[in-house]
This record gives C-alpha cells, structure tokens and sequence, in this order.
C-alpha cells in the first residue's frame, strides 16, 4: 500500500546575493524552487533557519566582498542554522572556503540547484523524507507583485568566448541559450507582477540562439514586444564584433526597446585588445559606434574598461584616454585588471603595479565624469518618459532611458504639492531642470 502524505514544510530561507545581475536571477529562480518545495522565503537572514549565499569570483574585489559576506552571515549562527555556500566563488574554491570557515555547512558549485534543495530538505527535516514511500510536496508560496520596476531574464549561461583575463568559462562553462518559450513566460508572468522593464542579460547576449539557424536575439526580442502590458525592454552585455545591422534597424523601430546599448569593449587599444583575446581594432570599434548612433539617434552607450593589463604602457593608457574623449561616452565603468590565477592573462609579463592602476583608474573617471556632466546638461529643458523607482516623502527616484538601474544614474524628481500622487513602477513624463555629473532633476509633466 502506498501512503500519500503532504507535508507542508514550515523551514525559512534567505538568499543574499553578490555579484552580478545573472547570479541574481538564480538566486530568484532557486527561491521559487524553494517555496515550490514548501520552504518559506524570509527577507533577513536573522529569520531564517537556513542561510544561503550565491557568490561571485570573477576579480579579487568580488573575491573579497563574498568572503566577507560569509563571514558576517557566519555569525548569525545559532539554533541549529545551517550555512549553505554556492556560486562561482564557492566552485573555484570549495576545498579552500570548507577549511578556513568551518562555519560552513555545505558548499555547492554552479548550476547544482537540485543538489542544494535536496541537501536543504534533508537538513531542516532530517531523514523525515526516507519514511515516507510517496510525499506530495504543496506550493505553499506565491510571488507576490514585485518591490522593484524591473526584471532580469536570464536569455544564455556560459561563454565561449576567450578573453585571457575572465575565468567565467571555467566556472559556467559552454555558451547554451536558454529555451524561448522559459524566457517568454518568465517575461509575462514578470509583467503580470507589474514589472515596467525587462532587462536582459548573458554573459554575451548577441550570441542568443547561436544553436538555432532560424532563431537568434532579433527573433527573441519581436516575441517579447508583441506581450500585451505596458513595458519596455533594455539590452545588456553585447560583444562588439557580434552587433548585427538586423539587431540595430529592430532597435530603432521598436518603441518598447530602451534606446540603450551596454557594450563592454575592454579596451581600446590594438595591442592590449589582442593580449586579452578580444575581436575587433580600435578602428573597427570607431566605425561601430558611428554606425549605432546614425541608427538609433539618441542612443545611451554605456561601455566598460580595463586598465592596467600586463603590458599596458603609458603610452596604451594615454591611446585609451584618448579614444574615450573622441566618444563622449554617456556611461562608463573603469575596473583595475585583476590577476585570477588559472587564467592565461596571470602567465603575461608587464604586471603592473597596484599604484599605477589606482592612478590610470581615477584619470579615466575624472575625465567621464566631466563628460557625463556635460552630457547631462545637454538634457535640460528636454522631456522624456521615465519609471518610477523609489518613493521617499515629497521625492521621487526615477530612471529614463538612458538610466540602467543600479549601475547608471537617476532622476531626482520633486512631486508637486497637488493631489498629484505616484507610485512605484509608474511611468511618468518629466522635464530636466537641472544636472550633475551622474544624475538630474527633474520635474513632472
């Protein structure tokens, strides 16, 4: 006789999440598996009776932040809580992090989602599951509507790209595309909840679909405009070499795409291109952002570089300052090249001092952000569309197009003394009033 039982689990879980927005939808989508399995999502650690950590290893200043991070929730241990550590820091050194924090329960890789539920389920209810011949597991959570105006869709895992300095490959492995039709109900069940931007993200987006001859990032995006809601669509992490003139026509016919481009190029300069295993030239990258912006008039282009890869001269350095005045561009992220062991990049000659990459760091910042200042002027007086982030008093936090959130600027909006309310996730006209390096002013139109 077989005995049907349903257990409705009462254990709570946290996730914290560090990293970059991908790991942030696994730790999302790994909270639904959770609560599909009974276990309560909790907001503070302090709650839970299991912590959970998703890590991130790309360069030592993630390295550092996650560690901390364990140590701290680490603390939180008491009453049979258990730790459980996962992610890309966790996968390249598991054996280190078990020995020097003790404190950690169980440690788990990437892509190891079933490992972990199961491991979990094992902990919070001992060896309850192996009584029973048959458990019916209830869905005792349903997501409620979102805190945020945004959303990350996950469109691809892994990379095959072979950049010397990245170790993401190693940890995530080949690139794959995630299935359309997963990526489509993620995205209307995410505007259902009242999500007002979805924003997609991979390792390398323009590579969605690579296995499909019929089927790539164009023909993703045409599915996802014709959702019914009130909604916009934004595109991060594009590879440079890989930007189609099929990509960039749709873009500029699509009102629900967000004129925006994130394009980390690296660098600028042949040589040090060439060191860390990047397609495409300075010229070619010149030519490249001309075509964008004869295409999509208006168009935000937020980039990111390296500075102080083996081997980069002064000379390299200045060629890099350079090319980033002749763009103008309207964002910009500078990291300080980070030596992962494992990666050919920590094999170069020409490491260069710490000293000297805080220096080249700072310059290029000074310089952008008075590009961005002078950008940012340019704006004023002008009116555009713009999503309601957060709500503090009488002032309102604001993203436009041009603003990704979390990484990119604002807008400060002043609401009117009216009967004029606003709410999170609603899309207002504004008009510029004022600006400064990195966000504006606004007022409601």
């Amino acid at each position: 006789m077989r005995i049907h039982v349903i257990i409705k689990f009462m254990a709570k879980i946290n996730i914290t999440t560090l990293g970059c927005p991908k790991n942030q939808v696994d730790s999302e989508h790994l909270t639904k598996a959770f609560a599909s399995q009974g276990f309560t999502p909790v907001d503070d650690a302090a709650d839970a009776d299991i912590i959970l950590v998703n890590t991130c290893g790309f360069i030592k200043d993630a390295k550092e932040e996650s560690i901390e991070e364990i140590l701290d929730l680490a603390k939180l241990k008491k009453g049979g809580k258990k730790l459980v550590v996962f992610g890309c820091l966790a996968k390249r050194y598991k054996n280190e992090l078990m020995k020097d924090i003790p404190e950690i329960d169980a440690i788990f890789g990437v892509g190891e989602e079933d490992r972990i539920i199961e491991y979990c389920k094992h902990s919070a209810f001992g060896n309850m599951q192996k009584a029973k011949r048959d458990i019916k597991m209830p869905i005792a959570y349903r997501p409620s509507p979102i805190a945020s105006s945004y959303a990350y869709l996950k469109i691809a895992e892994g990379c095959n790209k072979k950049c010397t300095f990245c170790v993401i490959p190693s940890i995530r492995g080949k690139f794959r595309s995630v299935d359309s039709g997963q990526i489509l109900k993620e995205a209307k069940e995410y505007i259902r909840k009242g999500a007002r931007e979805l924003i997609l993200v991979a390792q390398d987006i323009t590579n969605y679909g690579k296995e499909s001859e019929k089927y790539n990032l164009v023909s993703l995006l045409k599915d996802m405009a014709a959702i019914k809601g009130n909604f916009r669509i934004r595109l991060l992490y594009l590879y440079p070499t890989e930007i189609t003139d099929e990509l960039l026509e749709y873009m500029a016919k699509e009102d629900r795409i967000q004129k925006y481009l994130d394009i980390p190029l690296q660098h600028s300069e042949d040589k040090i291109l060439r060191a860390m295993g990047r397609r495409g030239t300075r010229k070619e990258y010149i030519k490249l952002i001309r075509t964008i912006r004869k295409k999509i008039p208006g168009v935000a282009l937020r980039t990111t570089f390296i500075v102080g890869f083996p081997g980069e001269t002064e000379e390299d350095f200045n060629g890099l300052v350079d090319f980033i005045e002749e763009i103008r561009f309207d964002r910009l992220g500078v990291f300080k090249y980070s030596k992962e062991e494992g990666t050919p990049a920590s094999k170069l000659k020409g490491q260069v001092p710490e000293k000297t990459k805080d220096r080249r760091l700072d310059e290029i910042m000074r310089r952008q952000a008075a590009i961005s200042l002078e950008k940012n002027r340019e704006l004023i007086g002008r009116r555009y569309e713009a999503i309601v982030e957060e709500i503090d008093g009488n002032i309102s936090i604001a993203r436009l197009y041009s603003h990704a959130p979390e990484i990119d600027g604002t807008v400060i909006i002043e609401q009117p003394t009216d009967d004029m309310t606003i709410k999170i996730g609603d899309i207002v006209t504004v008009e510029i009033t004022d600006a400064f390096d990195y966000d504006v002013k606004g007022k409601i139109i």
